[in-house]
C-alpha cells in the first residue's frame, strides 16, 4: 500500500496531515480514521484513451427547459435501464473527448426518493452536455446531527482518489436542474448554479445566497481550504464558503436567471438536521479560523464504499458535533 503525506501552506502558514490511504472500490472498510490529503495522487482506474476530437463548444444535444416529471412508481432499475452509458456512476461521450471532467457530490442521509427522482434526471441532463462524469452520494452514518459541508469535504477527498476532477459540483439532493443550458462545467471563477427555485419563486433567496448547488475547480477548492467542518445542523456553512471565496479576492459568477432554474423536491425538514442555532457565531469567526478547518482538517472513518451502477456510494462515520 502506498502511503502519502502532504504538507499543505495557506498564506505562510503551514499545516501538516497525516498520511491518506486509498480506499479499494468494493471494499468495506474499518477502522480507518485518518486526515486526507489535498493532493493524494489519482489511481489509474478511470483512465482510459483519449478520443481523437474534443466535444464541440456548445452541445447539439441541449434541449433547453424540460418537463419534469416524479412518478411515484419509479424504481431504480428504471433509471438504470434508461442509463446503459453509465458504468459505476461514471460517463464519457462515446464520439468526441469532453472539455471537462466533473464530480458531482451529493451529501446525503435517508432520501432515498429524493435520490432517486434525481439521478433520473441528473444523468441524461449531464450526457446531453457532453460531459465526463461520476456521481458521488456522500452517506452520513449514524444518528448524529447531519453536517452536510463535512460530507462535501469527504466527497472531494475520496473523489480525488479516483481521478484528477477538473471541476466539483456540489449538489443538494432535493434540487433538480429544470434547463440543460445551465451547464455543469467550472468556470474561472466560482459558480453558482441556483438562481432561483420553484419554492421561492424562481428569485435568488438572497443576495449572498451560495448553497443548493455549487461549481469549484479543483485549484479553487483547494484555495479555499474547502468547507468548514463545524457546522452541524441546517444553515450557516454556504454562507461559510462565500466569505472563504471572498476572502480570497474570488467573485461569484452566476448563470442567467431564466437558465438557473431549479424545481426543489418538497419533504418536511429531517430529524437530525435542525436549525444551526450557531451559525451566525461561527460565521463571525471565518476569517481567523478558515485556514486550520477545513480539508487539511476533515478526519472520518470510511464505513463502506461500493461502485453501484448509478453512482460511487460512500458512507462515512464524521463524527458528533463537539460542545
Amino acid at each position: 500500500m502506498t502511503v502519502l503525506a502532504w504538507i499543505a501552506t495557506f498564506s505562510g502558514e503551514t499545516v501538516k496531515s497525516a498520511p491518506a490511504f486509498p480506499a479499494s472500490p468494493q471494499t468495506l472498510v474499518k477502522d480507518d480514521i485518518v486526515k486526507h490529503g489535498l493532493n493524494t495522487a489519482p489511481p489509474d482506474r478511470l483512465m482510459t484513451p483519449l478520443q481523437e476530437v474534443e466535444c464541440p463548444q456548445e452541445s447539439p444535444l441541449l434541449q433547453g427547459a424540460v418537463k419534469l416529471s416524479f412518478e411515484s412508481s419509479l424504481t431504480l432499475k428504471d433509471v438504470e435501464g434508461e442509463n446503459k452509458g453509465v458504468t459505476e456512476g461514471e460517463y464519457k461521450p462515446s464520439d468526441c473527448t469532453a472539455r471537462q471532467s466533473v464530480a458531482v457530490l451529493i451529501p446525503h442521509r435517508s432520501r432515498e426518493r429524493h435520490l432517486l427522482y434525481l439521478l433520473n434526471h441528473l444523468h441524461p441532463f449531464l450526457q446531453r452536455q457532453q460531459l465526463h462524469y461520476t456521481i458521488y452520494v456522500i452517506q452520513q452514518a449514524g444518528d448524529a446531527t447531519f453536517n452536510r459541508a463535512k460530507l462535501l469535504n469527504v466527497g472531494y477527498l475520496e473523489a480525488l482518489k479516483d481521478y484528477s476532477w477538473d471541476c466539483f459540483i456540489f449538489h443538494d439532493v432535493d434540487l433538480v436542474p429544470e434547463n440543460d443550458h445551465n451547464l455543469y462545467v467550472c468556470d474561472k471563477q466560482p459558480k453558482h448554479l441556483v438562481v432561483g427555485r420553484n419554492a421561492t419563486g424562481y428569485k435568488l433567496r438572497y443576495k449572498g445566497y451560495f448553497g443548493g448547488v455549487t461549481a469549484m475547480t479543483r485549484d479553487q477548492f483547494h484555495q479555499v481550504n474547502g468547507f468548514s467542518n463545524t457546522y452541524w445542523g441546517w444553515g450557516g456553512e454556504d454562507d461559510d464558503l462565500r466569505i472563504r471565496v471572498e476572502l480570497q479576492k474570488m467573485k461569484i459568477v452566476r448563470p442567467p436567471a431564466d437558465i438557473a432554474r431549479y424545481t426543489m423536491v418538497f419533504h418536511k425538514r429531517d430529524s437530525g438536521n435542525e436549525i444551526n442555532k450557531d451559525r451566525m457565531r461561527l460565521l463571525g469567526r471565518t476569517a481567523l479560523v478558515w485556514k486550520k478547518d477545513g480539508l487539511n482538517s476533515c478526519s472520518y472513518e470510511t464505513v463502506l464504499l461500493e461502485r453501484q451502477p448509478l453512482y460511487v456510494n460512500v458512507t462515512v462515520d464524521i463524527g458528533k458535533p463537539q460542545n
